[in-house]
């Protein structure tokens, strides 16, 4: 792809939603652009950009060219602890709706001086995250281009696109809480062109209200209903991986692009120096791809449940016998704020059971992980950066979905693509033993991983030069982001 460096660079800048699993793939594209001569301002809360300062290192930002970091307060309390946990869900929502245009106006003010300055070349388009949706008002306001990166799956989006008519058609809310438990959730979703077969328990848990009033509904539909006055959308998807969903997007979105999924991409694009750098809030520990070193290939189960999920520890409990008792190697990252209530306390007997096969760790670099030739499975919460992270890496899945967008991506994985198998919410130790079994050394798994292979080849063809979603990005380069106002 050409590289558009002119005298004077062009400028984007770049915010995410300030969530570990909005920022990863937003700085994977800020990455992007970087490699293809732009100017970077990368926008974190002051509170996030702390938590990567502290993983990384103080100076770990400093001496990047054409790469610079900038932070807008969240408008949340500070909080108590360390500082090193996932803020609350509710808080960082009504906070995002209500305290971050005025920041976020103030921030490009300030580089509209060092602009004038002649310190910093000036700012020519945003790229936003597409859940904060103030900055499409700000755009407007200066007469820059904007470009929103959706970061979950294109289904959710499409999903999403609906909400509202789900509500007119009194599908939701719910009418009390036994609607959860009842059967009501296996009713199916039909009307959404492009959704085959879906029912009410494959979309967005957010769904799943008795509330009336629900904000995240509301701050949902409140943020699609503005998407249409963004300059473009792009998806970190793939058409191979969602055709059928895209067919029915495009027709609905003309200045929509898939340039994903991103991971891929990033796979195929040549290295500088901002290669090293990444995006994780909590510390990595690299002494894990010391022991995967250590382990046979595609021996070894892959176990994260991401930056959110929580669970009880009856439940935690369940999983770790489960993995136990499968006699397979295996790969745990327990975060320190994984169980509810506390801290994970595993007992001697199960430390000493998994000794000479079982590592633990609180955080790892995934895509290294998941590219390691000793990794054979991934038993995952399904966000879907670590369901096209797995897929980049030709890894089939065992799928517990949490919240949010990740029973679609559930859906996708073990219905749509064939390269994964759903764990009960209710979770059982022997369940989690079998079908672990059957991941890594079953029939069915070696299917799936034949699948995740094929999966894997199609997501590489479509991110290199020739494919679909490569030059998707070179069009939104060349006709959004470097257009003169």
């Amino acid at each position: 792809m050409s590289n558009f460096a002119e005298s004077i660079k062009p400028h984007a800048v770049l915010i995410p939603y300030p969530l570990q699993g909005h920022i990863n793939p937003m700085f994977k594209f800020a990455k992007l652009l970087h490699l293809r001569g732009f100017y970077i301002t990368f926008v974190n809360t002051e509170y996030n950009h702390k938590r990567l300062l502290k993983s990384k290192g103080l100076n770990v930002l400093d001496g990047f060219t054409n790469f610079s970091f900038e932070t807008i307060p969240d408008g949340l309390m500070p909080m108590d602890v360390d500082g090193d946990v996932t803020q609350n869900l509710h808080s960082l929502r009504d906070s995002v709706r209500l305290n971050f245009i005025h920041p976020f106006r103030e921030l490009l003010g300030r580089l509209y001086d060092s602009a004038t300055s002649g310190l910093i070349p000036p700012v020519t388009c945003l790229v936003s995250d597409s859940f904060m949706s103030f900055t499409i008002q700000v755009a407007e306001e200066l007469s820059l281009p904007i470009v929103l990166l959706y970061t979950c799956s294109a289904c959710t989006f499409l999903s999403g696109l609906h909400f509202r008519t789900l509500v007119e058609k009194g599908l939701i809310p719910l009418k009390d809480e036994s609607y959860l438990t009842n059967g009501y959730l296996d009713t199916k979703v039909d009307g959404i062109p492009g959704l085959r077969n879906f029912r009410l328990k494959d979309l967005s848990t957010f769904i799943r209200t008795t509330d009336p009033n629900d904000l995240m509904l509301e701050f949902i539909i409140e943020a699609v209903e503005r998407f249409h006055r963004a300059s473009a959308i792009v998806i970190n998807t793939s058409d191979e991986l969602e055709s059928d969903v895209m067919n029915a997007l495009y027709s609905m979105f003309p200045s929509l692009y898939t340039i994903g999924p991103l991971a891929s991409f990033l796979n195929q694009s040549p290295q500088n120096q901002l290669s090293s750098l990444d995006s994780n809030l909590w510390k990595e520990d690299t002494k894990c791809l010391e022991w995967l070193g250590s382990k046979e290939m595609a021996s070894v189960v892959y176990v994260n449940f991401g930056s959110i999920t929580i669970m009880s520890e009856e439940k935690l409990l369940e999983f770790a016998w489960g993995l136990a008792n499968s006699k397979k190697p295996f790969l745990w990252i327990i975060r320190p704020d994984l169980v509810i209530g506390g801290s994970v306390v595993l007992s001697s007997e199960f430390v000493d059971e998994i000794s000479d096969r079982g590592l633990i760790v609180s955080w790892c670099p995934q895509e290294k992980v998941l590219n390691h030739p000793s990794t054979g499975g991934f038993l995952t919460h399904c966000g879907w950066n670590s369901t096209t992270e797995s897929i980049c890496a030709g890894v089939p899945m065992l799928c517990w979905p949490f919240f949010g967008d990740q029973p679609t991506d559930c859906r996708f994985i073990c219905n749509e693509w064939e390269i994964g198998m759903e764990i009960d919410t209710n979770v059982k130790r022997e369940e989690v033993e079998k079908l672990v079994n059957e991941l890594m050394v079953g029939e069915k798994g070696n299917k799936m991983r034949k699948k995740a292979m094929e999966l894997k080849k199609k997501v590489e063809d479509d991110t290199r030069p020739g494919g679909r979603s490569y030059m998707n990005l070179d069009k939104v380069i060349k006709e959004i982001l470097l257009k003169q106002n």
